[in-house]
């Protein structure tokens, strides 16, 4: 049924004051209680409320305005242009893209056979926005976006930013009169994670989220405090602009920013349709994990500035200009249980069960915990309600617990005694935040991910050998250590539940072939603590045999490079266990042999230090074997081109990565080309 005018009243009234205190902790106090997405679906039902009710629409709504108040210990700035927010596409798939091109042609009133609109496509930084006033080239103020009209004068803080310009330069036109510039400061993640360790020793409060982390460093009072701390900026459009004939595009005021020592991010492009903005999304979206900073979308620009005119603006954003998201990051959710997982290494893992919840575009049921300590830290109980973080491919985490909302029936979450998986006695060393199971391989637990490790594709590589067989062969006894793998038959495999005669007989001849593999897969295979594929590929490349390695002690494997006193400990101790000397020995009798190192790491000259981008599919190779041999020549593989690419290797369906190659001169080979570069 569809609410009363009364009601209606009462709703809307009720969002705006959530929404209030929402900004206000999240613009004033810098301290949010709910993540961006819980925020956007409170604005959404306002605008939804306000559309279907005209008569509640008020000039004090917080949908008219940009949210967030001045405070009272900061200089209040009357921005010269208002810093207006943008409209944020809420369908986060590609027709968000097709919607915006859609609403803009026509705005513009363009018919269905004329050309495609230009774009400008950029990145959408999750940081504090600023304006900064140059006038004749020197930076005379720094101004907070605050309620879109009037911000606060934070230029003593912003002058400790380095990146940030004090006087423009540059060998092209001069500087303008006047020039505003509007960007975002933001703060790395991994300068983040530092300043937070660094907070913890100090014993002082952590900071939330990087985001908050750079408003707190920029709208404090002592600018000391500010150079102490890692800052960054990103400049993305202007403010009041005195003696300068912009550019006809956005792009070329970019561009210029650009030429004045004005910091603009790398990874903008003019695109052309509908297809060039849906494009330009999935690219970044595919790289979002693992760029070194926080956004939460991008955004899409009409690129002609007399055409950004000709659109103009509604009451708080610009026609031209659109804001698309990807799928939260950070949701609200409850932990329904607190359990502990057992891993290869016998490490006791917490792990939250939690109320499913749609975050990072999959629906989460679990999150780790990483540690005691960590659940200590965080003050997670069973029962709270939770900030629940998924970027990319990363693991899901549980960012904080919201202690406010936590119930009366909540209880603590308390490490065993002893491992759930055999019953045998957990223990923590003193200068370890983890506690291990001291079974080893007898545990249940830790040889299903022993035997599941040395199959994975990049160790031994055994096709179909996978969690639910490796359940079966450990529960009936039928394998107790890699080694007994090289022993099962056809018969036995059969017999397991749906297996059959052929499946078996497939398993058993992957298990033949594996017999025949590198040093350093074999290595990587056993499951070494701290050992990964780069370290075994060093050991095996130094020792060159297996009795050499398991006979090395601390000092002899220090030698070997990147290798420091942990990893040594760790393969010594390994070595030191007469079990798992034993089975190695019983994997070399079922016949294991490696690849003679000559052939499999030799680097190949004038490869060393070269930088290779593997895209498309190979006719021969996988894109790990053509990694492999790449680094074991002494190259290096990276995810994207940039000028800094040596190589482009493309195969059949190659993408954007061949495109851009071809853009920046960069040298492209075939599967042929990579053998003759490598010497193979």
């Amino acid at each position: 049924m569809s609410a009363t005018p009364a009601q209606a009243a009462a709703r809307a009234q009720e969002l705006r004051e959530q929404l209030e205190h929402h900004n206000y902790r999240y613009y004033v106090l810098d301290a949010p209680e709910v993540p961006d997405a819980e925020y956007d679906r409170l604005f959404r039902e306002l605008q939804a409320l306000e559309a279907e009710n005209p008569a509640l629409l008020s000039a004090d709504s917080p949908t008219q305005r940009v949210g967030g108040r001045v405070l009272d210990a900061l200089t209040p700035v009357k921005h010269r242009l208002p810093m207006l927010s943008i409209q944020t596409e809420t369908d986060i798939e590609d027709s968000g893209a097709v919607n915006f091109d859609n609403r803009v042609r026509k705005e513009l009133g363009l018919a269905q056979d004329a050309p495609p609109v230009e774009y400008t496509a950029e990145l959408k930084f999750d940081g504090l926005a600023i304006n900064l006033r140059y006038e004749r080239g020197v930076l005379v103020l720094a101004a907070t976006r605050g309620d879109g009209e009037t911000g606060e004068d934070v230029t003593a803080n912003v002058r400790t930013i380095r990146v940030i310009p004090l006087r423009l330069r540059g060998a092209g036109a001069a500087p303008p009169a006047v020039l505003e510039v509007r960007g975002e400061i933001y703060m790395t993640r991994s300068d983040f994670a530092a300043l937070n360790a660094a907070q913890a020793a100090a014993g002082e409060k952590l900071f939330v989220n990087p985001r908050n982390a750079a408003a707190g460093c920029i709208r404090q009072l002592d600018s000391r405090i500010a150079a102490r701390r890692p800052l960054s900026f990103f400049a993305y459009g202007t403010g009041e602009i005195g003696g300068w004939n912009l550019p006809d595009l956005h792009s070329g005021v970019l561009d210029a920013f650009a030429g004045w020592g004005l910091p603009v991010n790398d990874d903008r492009a003019v695109v052309s349709g509908a297809q060039g903005l849906v494009d330009y999304h999935r690219r970044i979206g595919d790289r979002r994990g693992a760029l070194p900073f926080d956004i939460d979308g991008v955004v899409y620009k009409v690129n002609s500035l007399a055409l950004q005119r000709q659109l103009g603006f509604r009451s708080r954003e610009p026609r031209w200009a659109v804001a698309h998201k990807y799928p939260a990051q950070e949701e609200m959710t409850e932990v329904l249980d607190i359990e502990v997982q057992v891993g290869r290494t016998g490490a006791i893992t917490p792990v939250a069960r939690l109320k499913p919840v749609f975050v990072g575009g999959v629906t989460v049921t679990n999150a780790t915990l990483h540690n005691e300590d960590e659940v200590r830290r965080k003050d997670i109980h069973i029962g709270d309600t939770v900030v629940v973080r998924r970027a990319g491919d990363v693991i899901p985490e549980v960012v904080r617990a919201l202690p406010e909302r936590r119930p009366a029936e909540a209880r603590a979450f308390e490490m065993p005694l002893v491992c759930p998986s055999c019953g045998s006695a957990v223990r923590r060393d003193e200068d370890e935040a983890v506690a291990r199971c001291t079974a080893g391989l007898y545990c249940p637990a830790q040889r299903k991910q022993a035997l599941l490790h040395f199959a994975s594709r990049r160790a031994l590589d055994i096709d179909g050998l996978g969690e639910k067989i490796v359940d079966q062969l450990v529960d009936n006894g039928m394998v107790g250590t890699p080694a007994d793998l090289f022993a099962l038959t056809v018969p036995a495999l059969a017999a397991l539940e749906r297996m059959g005669e052929k499946a078996a007989t497939n398993l058993v001849q992957a298990i033949a072939a594996c017999r025949d593999t590198t040093l350093a897969r074999f290595i990587f295979a056993l499951g070494i603590r701290n050992v990964g594929e780069s370290t075994a590929r060093d050991l095996a490349a130094h020792f060159r045999d297996i009795h050499a390695l398991m006979a090395a002690d601390d000092m002899r494997l220090q030698q070997v490079p990147d290798v420091g006193p942990i990893v040594a400990q760790s393969v010594a101790a390994f070595f030191a266990e007469s079990h798992n000397r034993a089975v190695i020995e019983h994997l070399l009798q079922a016949g294991i042999t490696f690849a003679p190192i000559a052939e499999s790491l030799a680097p190949a000259p004038g490869v060393a230090g070269k930088t290779f981008v593997l895209t498309g599919t190979l006719p021969t190779l996988t894109r790990d074997e053509a990694k492999l041999r790449i680094e074991a020549a002494g190259g290096k593989v990276t995810g994207s081109v940039s000028k800094k690419t040596h190589y482009v290797v493309a195969g059949e369906e190659a993408g954007s990565k061949l495109v851009k190659a071809r853009e920046l001169g960069i040298e492209v080979l075939d599967e042929t080309g990579l053998a003759r570069v490598l010497n193979t």
